[in-house]
């Protein structure tokens, strides 16, 4: 029990990655046919992650609260706390059409709280002396841009008018921390920790899932928005690709799941555009990420599990 002192709040990037995944295969489910269960395995294993991992953070606040807070207040580690938000928010978006109800009830307390806690961790940023161009990491996407993620199933399990209030909040700090991260990745004298530069991935997400929410509130699906937003998508997807031989000498660590929900959303994006588009190059280029993302998620899968049976998860940060 003692080792959930140290459990990490992001244990729930694997909710994330799963649930992408979900919503990958269901999307390639329409476009060509295919059977729907990979997409209901990859939900039902993100439900069930969630559950277990929901829970024994949920024991960490009862049993050791001061750690749990020395984590929220930590300034690289809180940008990682709006994971359990958006969690609930892909939960909702994925399991909609086999938990129509509980999906109801998800979206809504995800997009609420996604909201509260992008107030909280702004706030940080705003009032706090600690916080410097040195803790930044492209992990500061995800509480302020992870509001797009709201609008995914806004139409059908929540309310069009709360989604577009958190695409707006999304979409203007994207724009506003871009410069602030790439100034950080490419110029910055000191450059990121080895084991953070899996969240290098990160920047592939913002464009990918802003592309889906934008077609989710309006309706279009190939218009000029989205033809930029995925271009935008595959140019950081050819960036990671090309740290490949790089990034693969970084032993494994909780990060790596950094590469999984941005690869799910760019695979998913570039399914949507070549079903809008009938694009023959499209289709195979959403089919190689698809291909890439599941192999990725189910290695990732493995090291988590044979990391915390060797007891590597729920120990002290080095």
């Amino acid at each position: 029990m003692a080792r959930l002192e140290h459990l990490p709040v992001t244990l729930f990037s694997a909710v994330m990655g799963l649930g992408g995944l979900s919503l990958a295969w269901r999307r390639a489910a329409g476009l060509w046919d295919l059977p729907q269960w990979p997409s209901q395995l990859a939900f039902w294993l993100a439900l069930g992650v969630f559950v277990l991992v929901a829970g024994l953070y949920a024991v960490k606040w009862v049993r050791f609260p001061a750690a749990a807070r020395a984590e929220v207040r930590h300034p690289v580690r809180m940008t990682f706390v709006p994971t359990i938000s958006i969690s609930v928010l892909l939960l909702a978006t994925a399991g909609q059409d086999l938990l129509a109800g509980p999906a109801a009830v998800a979206w809504w307390v995800g997009a609420v709280l996604h909201l509260v806690l992008t107030l909280l961790v702004v706030s940080a940023w705003f009032a706090r002396p600690d916080i410097s161009v040195a803790v930044v990491t492209p992990a500061w996407f995800i509480p302020v841009v992870g509001n797009v993620v709201t609008p995914l199933a806004a139409r059908e399990v929540g309310d069009v008018e709360l989604g577009w209030f958190a695409f707006g909040i999304g979409v203007v700090f994207w724009l506003a921390l871009l410069p602030v991260l790439l100034h950080r990745v490419l110029l910055h004298d000191q450059a990121l920790p080895e084991r953070l530069l899996p969240t290098l991935a990160i920047f592939l997400a913002p464009p990918a899932v802003t592309l889906l929410s934008w077609q989710a509130l309006t309706g279009q699906t190939d218009d000029a928005v989205s033809r930029v937003l995925l271009a935008a998508t595959l140019a950081f997807t050819a960036l990671l690709l090309a740290q490949a031989t790089r990034l693969r000498r970084i032993p494994f660590a909780l990060p790596y799941w950094a590469y999984s929900f941005p690869l799910a959303a760019a695979t998913t994006a570039t399914l949507a555009m070549a079903d809008a588009l009938g694009s023959a190059v499209y289709a195979v280029v959403g089919a190689l990420l698809l291909a890439v993302t599941t192999v990725l998620v189910a290695v990732v899968s493995v090291l988590t599990v044979r990391a915390a049976v060797a007891g590597r998860i729920c120990v002290p940060e080095q």
